[in-house]
């Protein structure tokens, strides 16, 4: 599978809430950083954002590759249901970088907090 098809892949399982799907996209070592949840483990990550949702619909945008380069900018938008049936809409650009196996190491997640934190903040205090 090339990149881009492991990140069409990734945006499925994702909206599937497919761990198993997602975590075998990653290298061993994959790592995510989020706004919201911070550096870890890929594994680690998707864990604790799939005990945080409810349902995710996502809407691809863009897959920005630039010629011989081991990375990918996705665009996406974002509408992720939390447990406790808030709703965060919003415009996403993932950095993924590959390893030479098409295997994510890396994944860097961007994207405006303002009304995610707020949901988030109040979930977690509930």
């Amino acid at each position: 599978m090339n990149n881009k098809k492991v990140v069409i892949k990734y945006i499925e399982f994702l909206e599937q809430g497919d761990l198993k799907g997602i975590i075998g996209l990653f290298a061993k070592d994959g790592m995510v950083e989020s706004p919201l949840y911070g550096k870890m483990r890929a594994s680690e990550f998707y864990k604790e954002l799939m005990s945080d949702t409810t349902k995710s619909q996502l809407e691809i945008k863009g897959i920005y590759e630039a010629p011989e380069s081991n990375s990918i900018a996705l665009f996406f938008n974002y509408k992720w249901t939390m447990k406790n049936n808030e709703i965060a809409d919003f415009d996403v650009v993932d950095i993924i970088d590959f390893n030479n196996s098409a295997k994510i190491k890396n994944l860097k997640i961007i994207y405006d907090t303002v009304e995610s934190r707020r949901i988030m903040d109040k979930l977690k205090s509930e």
